[in-house]
């Protein structure tokens, strides 16, 4: 069922409701909308581990009242030691997914953290540091119950997890996942908050965080060394942007896939789509988001090897010449590949109309499954994304970053409402983004009926044999027939809701009478609350 929305003067929508209650906590003491998510996402790496975490990367989206929008990057770059011939050595013919070899990537959620501080702090927020990670420091010391959501997950390679440098003390229990409802404290990570919250956020870069993080990294055989820690610094960067008929809408650049995300949407309103929930709006949708997925194959990389500009794909000559390319009666074929991946998203807008969209994750459920022991910080796997063809556009090289499948969303309507968006859900986030926003701003649906609503992904699984339509359990057959008349596969999921569909979640700022509407996904453990 959708959820009931809220109508407040300022509001947060988080996939826990630990993180949700976090937020609101900051916004009532006086917080704006950037503090209220720093505090958010501290909470949320604390009791959703198997979605982010400090060792994981982060995206933020910022608008100010004004109109002014402020985009951030907080991924990591692969070690100093990550080489092609490294691997090659070892016999491996891809990046492993777990264990120490996949922990390539320095973490970059924590500097975004302190980025987006700075940022708070210019636009006015007061709180102190610690205020901020009260309540994930007391989470992670005394202990969080175990979400629906992470009893329920499934795991991908999951004997490599278990087997992976301190995941077994950190998260088994008599070499089983502890079960949805018990309770799981982490004392180390409490003690690594704590030490955050006192000696400031470049302390897990470049003070005695950063230095127990390095020696552990090297202990397990992570080719991340103590000086790629050191000299990391998340940054501020230009948002990408489009223009449609009725907003404008924004993501981030690479290497994150917010280009996607963008085109998607650029292509379906070139296709002119009369009416929502029907065969053309889906098929529309899914078309759209083959044409830009192969643009975005071809551009995605290392932000310091972009060629061309991915800006210069948002536009009306390349949205009518793609456009013009689908077949709005016939699925084109669409290249099989894997398409998983494990995040959270979190929004907020506060009573002065700062809004903030923020992605955060460690990839893969749990990452690389690599627990620290000195700091409690699990690892993510990001470096995954990495190729070990040295002609690839995505090679692994030391320094470069590797393919993003965070986006966050943040769009600005000609009549003045501003609309907070994002989900969790790998590389077809922006397949969900396309379904809840056309939703909610062509189709005339409430936020809570677009998040609600069922959803499809398209593309091929981890080892999945073939690329489906994977569908939820809610749809129309009648539509569904007529989908896979048009020649798409269509495999329903025998769900009603999945987790594989994303955790997604919307709020929107109303000019008219100031009160922010928000609301976050059924079929996540979160919810929204507002003031």
């Amino acid at each position: 069922m959708p959820e009931t929305p809220v109508f407040s003067t300022a509001a947060v929508a988080a996939p826990h409701m630990a993180a949700a209650e976090t937020g609101q906590t900051i916004l009532a003491a006086g917080g704006n909308a950037v503090e209220a998510m720093v505090a958010m996402a501290a909470t949320i790496a604390v009791v959703y581990p198997h979605m982010n975490g400090l060792g994981g990367d982060g995206f933020w989206l910022v608008r100010e009242p004004k109109g002014r929008v402020h985009a951030l990057d907080a991924s990591g770059p692969a070690g100093s030691l990550a080489t092609i011939k490294r691997y090659r050595d070892k016999e491996y013919e891809s990046i492993p997914p777990r264990g120490p070899d996949a922990a390539v990537t320095v973490a970059g959620a924590v500097s975004g953290w302190g980025l987006a501080l700075k940022l708070a702090k210019a636009l006015g927020g007061q709180l102190p540091r610690d205020m901020l990670l009260t309540d994930a420091i007391r989470l992670a010391r005394e202990g969080y119950r175990i979400g629906a959501s992470e009893g329920r997950y499934g795991l991908l390679e999951r004997e490599a997890l278990f087997a992976a440098p301190g995941f077994a003390d950190a998260f088994l229990v008599d070499g089983k996942l502890q079960p949805a409802g018990e309770t799981r404290r982490a004392p180390k990570l409490a003690e690594t908050l704590e030490q955050l919250a006192h000696a400031g956020f470049a302390d897990f870069y470049r003070g005695d965080v950063g230095r127990e993080i390095a020696a552990d990294l090297e202990r397990i055989g992570s080719p991340i060394t103590r000086k790629d820690i050191e000299t990391y610094q998340a940054r501020v960067v230009k948002p990408l942007s489009v223009e449609l008929k009725h907003s404008t809408v924004y993501n981030m650049p690479p290497p994150s896939q917010g280009l996607a995300a963008l085109l998607m949407l650029g292509l379906f309103h070139r296709l002119d789509v009369k009416h929502g929930e029907t065969p053309e709006h889906h098929h529309a949708l899914i078309e759209a988001g083959k044409r830009a997925f192969a643009i975005r194959d071809k551009v995605v990389a290392d932000p310091r090897e972009l060629t061309p500009e991915p800006a210069s794909f948002l536009t009306r000559d390349v949205f009518e010449k793609e456009a013009a390319m689908i077949d709005m009666r016939r699925a084109a074929p669409y290249p099989p590949r894997p398409a998983d991946g494990d995040t959270i998203w979190m929004g907020c807008i506060d009573k002065d109309g700062l809004a903030v969209s923020y992605i955060q994750s460690v990839y893969w459920a749990f990452g690389s499954g690599c627990v620290l022991p000195s700091t409690g910080i699990h690892w993510h796997n990001r470096g995954f994304a990495f190729s070990l063809d040295p002609k690839s556009m995505r090679a692994l090289e030391p320094g470069k970053k590797p393919f993003h499948t965070l986006n966050p969303g943040l769009g600005v309507f000609n009549d003045g409402r501003v609309l907070s968006y994002g989900t969790m859900g790998g590389e077809p986030q922006p397949q969900i983004l396309g379904q809840i926003f056309t939703r909610y701003a062509d189709f005339g649906m409430s936020i809570a009926d677009a998040v609600d609503a069922p959803r499809w992904t398209f593309g091929k699984s981890w080892k999945a044999p073939s690329a489906t339509l994977k569908v939820e359990d809610r749809f129309d057959p009648s539509l569904l027939r007529v989908l896979s008349s048009y020649g798409h596969p269509v495999e329903e999921m025998g769900k009603p809701y999945a987790d594989s569909m994303g955790h997604a979640g919307m709020l929107v700022k109303h000019p008219r009478n100031g009160r922010v509407e928000a609301v976050h996904d059924p079929r996540s453990d979160g919810g929204s609350l507002g003031l």
